[in-house]
């Protein structure tokens, strides 16, 4: 045990060590009411709310107090800053909220582990993808999936890449479709495919009469792009360095259809993925596509789930139906 430390006059224990005796003395004490306990303290640290905690829980509000009040006895420390109308965690409290999810992670990986034993294709799955692919990709996936699965619930997170990352190793996702590459040694990657980009432009425009069209062409050019936090702004400001085109300023669209609706309104020019101009997706008559010559701007997909998932072995063969894309889909 690191030595004691004085803050502000009094001898207090290093937090950290202060939360593994705390985990520590929950493990050692854990039955169906710890567990639940758990259960009420993060759904609490969620919504900040008792009422509204205790909704969430299937309880009545003093039913939820009662339980936050006797894990904190069992603790010994104040997890929680009580106010009229304001609830906070205390600094300990959050950490053991840290802490806490995990445990509950740990709990539903082992259920699903004896789930996955009796019967690997029934259950729930729940699967991540961001927003510029999921409308895109999952129509032409999903019913076969269905098919293959009939027992199986998906339940699907649209999300943005940094967020479907956190979703992943909080345990609230079992896997997630994202852009490659992925550097994260606790995630295991599961190639897909590579999906080219073509060029949305409006009639008449200048680039619309070249019938051959490589990235150098884009030089000079203004290109219009999503806002921040989407891979796709990053995977097309990418492409936008390698030909020394530049963003269009003053404009960040939010949506990949608002992209399409300023390219329709003959406002700019932007990079499309080939499976967001494919049907059933309907595409304005006003916006001509142009395909590039090889070699053809590309984002790489895979899915990634945790390396210490118990489904990890039933996720390899979820995998298959994303890889076997008909080859028209993708092809511009």
């Amino acid at each position: 045990m690191k030595p004691l430390e004085k803050r502000g006059g009094e001898l207090q224990l290093v937090l950290s060590e202060q939360i593994d005796m705390i985990i520590l003395i929950v493990f050692l004490n854990t039955s169906l009411m710890n567990i639940r306990e758990l259960q009420y303290l993060v759904t609490l640290a969620d919504v900040k709310h008792f009422g509204r905690a205790a909704e969430a829980c299937f309880v009545s509000q003093p039913t939820l107090s009662t339980q936050i009040k006797k894990l904190e006895e069992e603790l010994g420390v104040q997890l929680v800053e009580r106010a009229p109308r304001k609830v906070m965690l205390t600094d300990i409290g959050a950490e053991i909220v840290d802490r806490a999810r995990l445990v509950l992670r740990d709990v539903d990986q082992i259920k699903e582990v004896a789930r996955q034993t009796r019967d690997p294709e029934a259950g729930t799955l729940r699967l991540g993808i961001f927003p510029t692919l999921g409308p895109y990709l999952l129509p032409h996936v999903v019913p076969g999936i269905n098919q293959r699965y009939p027992r199986l619930e998906l339940l699907l997170f649209e999300e943005k890449t940094e967020d479907l990352i956190r979703m992943l190793r909080e345990g609230r996702l079992d896997a997630a479709i994202l852009a490659l590459p992925l550097e994260d040694e606790g995630l295991h990657v599961e190639p897909l495919f590579e999906e080219p980009f073509v060029l949305a432009v409006p009639q008449s425009h200048q680039l619309d009469k070249a019938r051959h069209l490589e990235i150098d062409d884009l030089r000079d050019h203004t290109v219009l792009l999503l806002e921040d936090g989407h891979c796709l702004r990053d995977q097309a400001l990418e492409v936008c360095q390698m030909a020394s085109a530049n963003e269009r300023a003053g404009f960040r669209a939010t949506s990949l259809e608002t992209l399409r609706q300023m390219v329709a309104a003959s406002v700019g020019i932007t990079l499309l993925p080939v499976l967001a101009v494919k049907p059933p997706v309907a595409m304005p008559a006003s916006i001509h596509l142009k395909a590039f010559d090889q070699p053809m701007p590309k984002r790489a997909l895979g899915m990634v789930w945790r390396r210490s998932s118990a489904v990890g072995k039933f996720l390899q063969e979820f995998a298959a139906p994303f890889k076997d894309l008909p080859e028209s889909l993708l092809s511009p």
